[in-house]
């Protein structure tokens, strides 16, 4: 079989960043593209491993002369994906696993058709919210900016070839390990699809205005 692009994506706090390490540990058919990005690198972060770290300079001469991929600006910070690292991972015979946000994963299914793309749903609007505050990383400005941006993210959620939802960790790996062992079909989208993304919304509003007062 040959080799696809795994797009995992999901709001701040909604786990792609986990799944994708758990389904790496599972599987040799996998291979992590190491993103690049503006953001100062979080404890324990190395370079070149967790991510690519750039200055805004560097950067932005990459996106000049065509090393992204994709690239997108997210939380103040710039990400983006270089296509030398897609080739180096697809160059060994895997699949390529990308943690991305939603901008940079449509800039990549907008141009190439060998992507099998995953939304990750936060159960609720609680779950969500409780995972950002265990970071101990944002004020409560930081934290409704957040559920806001993640409100904007999950109208996107519907446009993936898969949505999978995160409430239990092991589960959420085990669906996306099903996914990919059977990527060449589709499988059937949940009928409350919309429904449930509408509440989540709605619930993340009403989350960030308590922020905010």
């Amino acid at each position: 079989m040959s080799g696809f692009l795994l797009i995992l994506s999901a709001p701040s706090g909604g786990g792609k960043t986990t799944i994708a390490r758990a389904l790496l540990e599972r599987r040799a058919d996998l291979g992590f593209s190491i993103s690049a990005t503006t953001r100062p690198a979080r404890g324990g972060e190395r370079d070149g491993v967790d991510y690519h770290f750039l200055s805004t300079e560097d950067f932005l001469e990459r996106v000049t002369a065509g090393d992204f991929l994709e690239s997108a600006e997210y939380g103040g910070h710039l990400y983006g994906t270089l296509e030398s690292e897609v080739d180096r991972v697809l160059a060994e015979g895997r699949h390529v696993v990308l943690d991305i946000e939603v901008q940079g994963a449509d800039q990549i299914r907008q141009r190439r058709d060998d992507v099998v793309s995953i939304f990750i749903l936060p159960p609720s609007a609680e779950v969500l919210l409780s995972r950002l505050k265990r970071r101990g990383a944002d004020d409560r400005e930081a934290l409704s900016r957040r559920l806001i941006q993640a409100d904007t993210e999950l109208q996107q959620a519907a446009t993936y070839d898969y949505v999978v939802v995160n409430d239990d960790l092991d589960e959420a790996v085990a669906a996306v390990e099903r996914i990919i062992e059977s990527e060449g079909r589709r499988s059937p989208r949940r009928a409350d699809l919309t429904e449930t993304i509408d509440t989540l919304r709605a619930a993340l509003a009403i989350k960030a205005s308590e922020l905010e007062s």
